[in-house]
Protein backbone atom coordinates (compact mmCIF):
# COMPACT_ATOMS: atom_id res chain seq x y z
CA UNK A 1 0.00 0.00 0.00
CA UNK A 2 2.80 2.08 0.75
CA UNK A 3 4.79 1.92 -2.39
CA UNK A 4 1.07 2.33 -4.33
CA UNK A 5 0.44 5.70 -1.99
CA UNK A 6 4.26 7.13 -3.20
CA UNK A 7 3.84 5.86 -7.09
CA UNK A 8 0.29 7.85 -7.04
CA UNK A 9 1.60 10.91 -5.34
CA UNK A 10 4.68 10.93 -7.90
CA UNK A 11 1.96 10.68 -11.00
CA UNK A 12 -0.15 13.02 -9.18
CA UNK A 13 1.88 16.15 -8.57
CA UNK A 14 4.40 15.23 -11.83
CA UNK A 15 0.94 15.56 -13.54
CA UNK A 16 0.45 19.06 -12.23
CA UNK A 17 3.49 19.89 -12.12
CA UNK A 18 3.78 20.06 -16.19
CA UNK A 19 0.01 21.24 -16.63
CA UNK A 20 -0.38 23.63 -13.67
CA UNK A 21 -0.50 27.26 -15.33
CA UNK A 22 -2.00 30.26 -13.88
CA UNK A 23 -0.62 31.26 -10.66
CA UNK A 24 -0.90 29.89 -6.57
CA UNK A 25 -4.44 30.44 -6.41
CA UNK A 26 -5.13 28.00 -9.87
CA UNK A 27 -2.69 25.71 -8.46
CA UNK A 28 -4.32 25.28 -5.30
CA UNK A 29 -7.99 25.04 -7.05
CA UNK A 30 -6.28 21.99 -9.53
CA UNK A 31 -5.10 20.56 -6.36
CA UNK A 32 -8.29 20.92 -4.40
CA UNK A 33 -10.10 19.67 -7.65
CA UNK A 34 -7.71 16.49 -7.66
CA UNK A 35 -7.06 15.64 -3.97
CA UNK A 36 -10.34 16.06 -2.42
CA UNK A 37 -13.05 15.53 -5.47
CA UNK A 38 -11.43 13.06 -7.23
CA UNK A 39 -9.49 10.94 -4.83
CA UNK A 40 -11.40 11.54 -1.67
CA UNK A 41 -7.58 11.51 0.24
CA UNK A 42 -8.90 14.43 2.93
CA UNK A 43 -12.03 16.28 3.48
CA UNK A 44 -12.75 20.04 2.64
CA UNK A 45 -12.31 20.56 6.04
CA UNK A 46 -8.98 19.65 6.32
CA UNK A 47 -7.83 21.01 2.97
CA UNK A 48 -9.22 24.48 4.17
CA UNK A 49 -6.56 23.97 7.43
CA UNK A 50 -3.96 23.47 5.57
CA UNK A 51 -4.17 26.41 3.00
CA UNK A 52 -4.57 28.50 6.39
CA UNK A 53 -1.31 26.54 7.51
CA UNK A 54 0.70 27.66 4.72
CA UNK A 55 -0.19 31.39 5.50
CA UNK A 56 1.32 30.86 8.84
CA UNK A 57 4.83 29.81 7.51
CA UNK A 58 7.08 31.30 5.08
CA UNK A 59 7.34 29.94 1.22
CA UNK A 60 5.14 29.41 -1.82
CA UNK A 61 1.69 28.71 -0.94
CA UNK A 62 0.61 26.51 -3.66
CA UNK A 63 4.09 24.57 -3.30
CA UNK A 64 3.43 24.15 0.59
CA UNK A 65 0.14 22.27 -0.38
CA UNK A 66 1.29 19.62 -2.61
CA UNK A 67 4.24 19.57 -0.11
CA UNK A 68 0.84 19.26 2.73
CA UNK A 69 -0.92 16.73 0.68
CA UNK A 70 2.37 14.52 0.34
CA UNK A 71 2.96 14.18 3.64
CA UNK A 72 -0.79 13.18 4.38
CA UNK A 73 -1.44 10.26 1.87
CA UNK A 74 2.65 8.72 2.30
CA UNK A 75 4.43 10.27 5.26
CA UNK A 76 7.70 12.01 5.47
CA UNK A 77 8.18 10.03 1.71
CA UNK A 78 5.40 11.39 0.57
CA UNK A 79 6.09 14.80 1.42
CA UNK A 80 9.33 14.74 -0.71
CA UNK A 81 7.87 13.17 -3.56
CA UNK A 82 5.00 15.64 -4.29
CA UNK A 83 7.02 18.46 -3.62
CA UNK A 84 9.92 17.68 -5.89
CA UNK A 85 7.49 15.64 -8.47
CA UNK A 86 6.10 19.36 -8.36
CA UNK A 87 9.07 21.57 -8.85
CA UNK A 88 11.16 19.41 -10.39
CA UNK A 89 9.84 20.42 -14.06
CA UNK A 90 9.07 23.49 -13.41
CA UNK A 91 12.65 24.16 -12.70
CA UNK A 92 13.50 22.49 -15.56
CA UNK A 93 11.97 24.54 -17.79
CA UNK A 94 12.82 27.51 -16.87
CA UNK A 95 16.51 26.38 -16.55
CA UNK A 96 16.20 25.78 -20.31
CA UNK A 97 14.68 29.02 -20.77
CA UNK A 98 17.77 30.55 -19.01
CA UNK A 99 19.99 29.80 -21.19
CA UNK A 100 18.64 30.77 -24.35
CA UNK A 101 17.95 33.95 -22.49
CA UNK A 102 21.69 34.27 -21.72
CA UNK A 103 22.77 33.06 -25.17
CA UNK A 104 20.26 35.64 -26.49
CA UNK A 105 21.50 38.99 -24.52
CA UNK A 106 24.56 38.17 -26.31
CA UNK A 107 22.91 39.82 -29.47
CA UNK A 108 22.24 44.02 -28.84
CA UNK A 109 18.72 43.85 -30.10
CA UNK A 110 17.25 40.70 -27.70
CA UNK A 111 15.76 42.87 -25.48
CA UNK A 112 13.93 44.62 -27.84
CA UNK A 113 12.31 41.22 -28.07
CA UNK A 114 11.29 41.72 -24.10
CA UNK A 115 9.17 44.67 -24.02
CA UNK A 116 5.92 43.39 -24.13
CA UNK A 117 6.51 41.62 -21.29
CA UNK A 118 7.22 43.69 -18.04
CA UNK A 119 3.81 45.45 -18.38
CA UNK A 120 2.11 42.04 -18.51
CA UNK A 121 3.91 41.09 -15.25
CA UNK A 122 2.51 44.38 -13.96
CA UNK A 123 -0.57 43.68 -15.10
CA UNK A 124 -0.37 39.92 -12.92
CA UNK A 125 0.60 41.67 -10.20
CA UNK A 126 -2.42 44.09 -10.37
CA UNK A 127 -4.77 40.94 -10.67
CA UNK A 128 -3.25 39.32 -7.68
CA UNK A 129 -3.60 41.71 -5.36
CA UNK A 130 -7.02 42.37 -6.75
CA UNK A 131 -7.88 38.45 -5.70
CA UNK A 132 -6.16 38.59 -2.11
CA UNK A 133 -7.91 42.44 -1.24
CA UNK A 134 -10.91 41.41 -0.37
CA UNK A 135 -9.48 38.42 1.62
CA UNK A 136 -6.83 40.54 3.80
CA UNK A 137 -8.11 44.16 3.77
CA UNK A 138 -11.11 43.21 6.07
CA UNK A 139 -11.84 46.67 6.88
CA UNK A 140 -9.50 50.28 7.58
CA UNK A 141 -7.30 49.00 9.67
CA UNK A 142 -5.84 46.19 7.87
CA UNK A 143 -5.62 48.72 5.36
CA UNK A 144 -3.54 50.92 7.21
CA UNK A 145 -1.69 48.21 7.78
CA UNK A 146 -0.88 47.80 3.68
CA UNK A 147 -0.51 51.15 3.97
CA UNK A 148 2.21 51.25 6.57
CA UNK A 149 4.13 48.11 4.72
CA UNK A 150 4.35 50.05 1.33
CA UNK A 151 5.25 52.96 3.16
CA UNK A 152 8.47 50.98 4.78
CA UNK A 153 9.48 49.20 1.08
CA UNK A 154 9.09 53.01 -0.40
CA UNK A 155 11.69 53.55 2.57
CA UNK A 156 14.20 50.90 1.75
CA UNK A 157 13.43 49.29 4.99
CA UNK A 158 14.17 45.43 3.66
CA UNK A 159 11.30 43.33 2.70
CA UNK A 160 11.45 40.72 5.43
CA UNK A 161 11.47 43.60 8.25
CA UNK A 162 9.07 45.76 6.75
CA UNK A 163 5.68 42.92 6.44
CA UNK A 164 7.12 40.90 10.00
CA UNK A 165 7.02 44.66 10.99
CA UNK A 166 3.76 44.99 10.26
CA UNK A 167 2.10 41.99 11.20
CA UNK A 168 4.03 42.61 14.56
CA UNK A 169 2.18 45.93 14.65
CA UNK A 170 -1.66 45.56 13.92
CA UNK A 171 -0.91 42.13 16.46
CA UNK A 172 0.21 44.24 18.79
CA UNK A 173 -2.79 46.71 17.90
CA UNK A 174 -5.48 44.11 17.93
CA UNK A 175 -3.96 42.49 21.32
CA UNK A 176 -4.94 46.09 22.99
CA UNK A 177 -8.31 46.69 21.09
CA UNK A 178 -9.29 43.26 21.69
CA UNK A 179 -10.18 42.58 18.44
CA UNK A 180 -10.21 39.01 17.05
CA UNK A 181 -9.76 38.28 13.68
CA UNK A 182 23.75 42.15 -17.55
CA UNK A 183 25.24 38.78 -15.73
CA UNK A 184 27.47 38.57 -13.30
CA UNK A 185 29.91 35.20 -12.06
CA UNK A 186 28.56 34.88 -8.45
CA UNK A 187 29.73 32.21 -6.43
CA UNK A 188 27.51 29.31 -5.90
CA UNK A 189 27.26 29.00 -1.92
CA UNK A 190 26.27 33.06 -1.99
CA UNK A 191 23.73 32.22 -4.31
CA UNK A 192 22.46 29.63 -2.66
CA UNK A 193 22.76 31.56 1.08
CA UNK A 194 20.54 34.04 -0.91
CA UNK A 195 17.84 32.13 -2.07
CA UNK A 196 17.89 29.75 1.27
CA UNK A 197 17.13 33.86 3.27
CA UNK A 198 14.68 34.09 0.68
CA UNK A 199 12.75 30.97 0.63
CA UNK A 200 13.00 31.08 4.88
CA UNK A 201 11.35 34.86 4.93
CA UNK A 202 9.02 34.89 1.64
CA UNK A 203 5.07 35.03 2.82
CA UNK A 204 2.08 35.37 1.24
CA UNK A 205 2.66 35.02 -2.67
CA UNK A 206 4.54 34.11 -4.97
CA UNK A 207 4.13 37.32 -6.61
CA UNK A 208 5.84 39.30 -3.69
CA UNK A 209 9.33 37.32 -4.40
CA UNK A 210 9.20 40.60 -6.85
CA UNK A 211 9.94 42.34 -4.29
CA UNK A 212 12.68 40.30 -2.75
CA UNK A 213 14.71 39.77 -5.62
CA UNK A 214 14.82 43.55 -6.13
CA UNK A 215 15.94 44.13 -2.68
CA UNK A 216 18.65 41.26 -2.70
CA UNK A 217 19.63 40.76 -5.83
CA UNK A 218 19.23 44.64 -6.86
CA UNK A 219 19.94 46.77 -4.39
CA UNK A 220 21.65 44.96 -2.29
CA UNK A 221 24.27 43.35 -4.45
CA UNK A 222 23.73 44.65 -7.54
CA UNK A 223 23.79 41.37 -9.48
CA UNK A 224 21.53 41.72 -12.06
CA UNK A 225 19.10 44.92 -13.03
CA UNK A 226 15.28 45.47 -12.73
CA UNK A 227 14.90 44.84 -16.18
CA UNK A 228 16.43 41.07 -16.04
CA UNK A 229 14.51 40.56 -12.48
CA UNK A 230 11.47 41.55 -14.56
CA UNK A 231 12.21 39.18 -17.62
CA UNK A 232 12.61 36.53 -15.13
CA UNK A 233 9.05 36.77 -13.59
CA UNK A 234 7.50 37.16 -17.02
CA UNK A 235 9.79 33.28 -17.60
CA UNK A 236 8.56 31.95 -14.10
CA UNK A 237 4.93 32.91 -15.09
CA UNK A 238 4.86 32.01 -18.48
CA UNK A 239 6.44 27.93 -18.07
CA UNK A 240 3.83 26.03 -15.77
CA UNK A 241 4.37 25.03 -11.68
CA UNK A 242 5.07 27.34 -8.73
CA UNK A 243 6.22 31.13 -9.79
CA UNK A 244 9.07 30.72 -7.69
CA UNK A 245 10.93 28.64 -10.66
CA UNK A 246 11.68 31.92 -11.50
CA UNK A 247 14.72 31.28 -8.69
CA UNK A 248 15.96 28.38 -11.48
CA UNK A 249 16.61 31.39 -14.24
CA UNK A 250 18.27 33.73 -11.79
CA UNK A 251 20.94 31.00 -10.59
CA UNK A 252 21.90 30.27 -14.12
CA UNK A 253 21.90 33.91 -15.25
CA UNK A 254 24.65 34.30 -12.04
CA UNK A 255 26.09 30.72 -11.86
CA UNK A 256 25.28 28.45 -14.65
CA UNK A 257 23.77 24.99 -14.22
CA UNK A 258 25.31 24.76 -11.02
CA UNK A 259 23.45 28.48 -10.00
CA UNK A 260 20.48 27.89 -11.06
CA UNK A 261 20.64 24.22 -8.91
CA UNK A 262 22.01 25.98 -6.12
CA UNK A 263 18.96 28.65 -6.07
CA UNK A 264 16.18 26.03 -6.75
CA UNK A 265 16.96 23.98 -3.87
CA UNK A 266 17.84 27.20 -2.12
CA UNK A 267 14.44 28.59 -2.23
CA UNK A 268 12.30 25.20 -1.90
CA UNK A 269 14.71 23.55 1.12
CA UNK A 270 12.38 25.97 3.33
CA UNK A 271 9.29 25.14 2.30
CA UNK A 272 10.15 21.22 2.81
CA UNK A 273 11.29 21.43 6.55
CA UNK A 274 8.49 24.08 7.23
CA UNK A 275 5.48 21.80 6.04
CA UNK A 276 7.41 18.53 7.88
CA UNK A 277 7.54 20.65 11.30
CA UNK A 278 4.21 22.49 11.38
CA UNK A 279 2.00 19.43 9.43
CA UNK A 280 0.95 17.82 13.09
CA UNK A 281 0.67 21.15 14.93
CA UNK A 282 -2.19 22.19 12.66
CA UNK A 283 -5.10 21.08 14.20
CA UNK A 284 -4.05 22.69 17.35
CA UNK A 285 -2.39 26.24 15.50
CA UNK A 286 -6.28 25.81 13.61
CA UNK A 287 -8.21 27.08 17.58
CA UNK A 288 -5.26 29.63 18.29
CA UNK A 289 -6.14 33.20 18.79
CA UNK A 290 -2.60 34.56 18.65
CA UNK A 291 -1.58 32.80 15.30
CA UNK A 292 -5.09 34.24 14.35
CA UNK A 293 -4.55 37.64 14.65
CA UNK A 294 -0.66 37.52 13.06
CA UNK A 295 -2.01 35.91 10.16
CA UNK A 296 -4.65 38.45 9.52
CA UNK A 297 -2.02 41.43 10.12
CA UNK A 298 0.32 39.57 8.02
CA UNK A 299 -2.06 38.81 5.23
CA UNK A 300 -2.77 42.91 5.11
CA UNK A 301 1.19 43.72 5.13
CA UNK A 302 1.27 41.53 2.09
CA UNK A 303 -0.91 43.31 -0.06
CA UNK A 304 1.18 47.02 0.97
CA UNK A 305 4.08 44.74 0.06
CA UNK A 306 3.02 43.77 -3.24
CA UNK A 307 1.88 47.09 -4.07
CA UNK A 308 5.15 48.32 -3.36
CA UNK A 309 6.58 45.62 -5.44
CA UNK A 310 5.09 47.37 -8.82
CA UNK A 311 7.23 50.65 -8.29
CA UNK A 312 10.95 49.31 -9.23
CA UNK A 313 8.80 47.27 -12.46
CA UNK A 314 6.69 50.16 -13.23
CA UNK A 315 10.41 52.67 -13.80
CA UNK A 316 11.40 49.40 -16.65
CA UNK A 317 7.93 48.79 -18.24
CA UNK A 318 6.78 52.56 -19.11
CA UNK A 319 9.94 53.95 -20.44
CA UNK A 320 8.31 54.09 -23.80
CA UNK A 321 5.07 53.87 -25.69
CA UNK A 322 5.19 50.20 -26.49
CA UNK A 323 4.91 49.74 -22.63
CA UNK A 324 1.96 51.86 -22.05
CA UNK A 325 -0.08 50.78 -25.08
CA UNK A 326 0.76 47.00 -24.20
CA UNK A 327 -0.13 47.65 -20.62
CA UNK A 328 -3.70 49.99 -21.49
CA UNK A 329 -4.24 47.06 -24.30
CA UNK A 330 -3.89 43.95 -21.99
CA UNK A 331 -5.87 45.96 -19.48
CA UNK A 332 -8.90 45.68 -21.74
CA UNK A 333 -8.49 42.09 -22.30
CA UNK A 334 -8.96 42.00 -18.42
CA UNK A 335 -11.67 43.83 -18.57
CA UNK A 336 -13.45 41.63 -21.65
CA UNK A 337 -12.55 38.41 -20.36
CA UNK A 338 -11.45 38.35 -16.75
CA UNK A 339 -10.81 34.59 -16.55
CA UNK A 340 -7.73 34.69 -18.98
CA UNK A 341 -5.01 32.99 -18.08
CA UNK A 342 -1.76 34.29 -17.21
CA UNK A 343 -0.16 32.03 -20.06
CA UNK A 344 -1.92 33.62 -22.12
CA UNK A 345 -1.47 37.31 -21.26
CA UNK A 346 2.49 36.39 -21.03
CA UNK A 347 1.83 35.22 -24.64
CA UNK A 348 0.17 38.04 -25.69
CA UNK A 349 3.29 40.39 -24.16
CA UNK A 350 5.76 38.07 -25.95
CA UNK A 351 4.25 38.47 -29.27
CA UNK A 352 3.35 42.05 -29.00
CA UNK A 353 6.85 42.84 -27.61
CA UNK A 354 8.36 41.38 -30.95
CA UNK A 355 5.72 43.10 -33.24
CA UNK A 356 6.69 46.67 -31.69
CA UNK A 357 10.46 45.92 -31.86
CA UNK A 358 9.89 44.97 -35.53
CA UNK A 359 7.60 48.46 -36.69
CA UNK A 360 8.14 50.77 -34.01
Amino acid sequence: MQVYALTEILKLFFTLGVSAFGGPAAHIAMIHREVVEKRKWMKDEHFLDLIGATSLIPGPNSTEMVIHCGFHRGGVPGLFIAGISFIFPACLLTGLLAYFYQLGIQYPQFQGYLIGIKPIVIILILQAIKKLWAKAIKDLEYALIAGVVFVMGFLGVPEAFALLGGGALGLVYFRLKGKLSQTKSVDILSIFWVFTKIGSILFGSGYVLIAYLQDEIVDQRAWLTSAQIADAVAIGQFTPGPVLSTSTFIGYLLGGGWGAMASSVGIFLPSFLFVWFLNPLIPKMRQSRFFSELLDAINAGAIGLMAYALLPLGKVAFTGIEGILIFIIAGVMIWIFPKISSLKLVAFGLASGALCHHFL
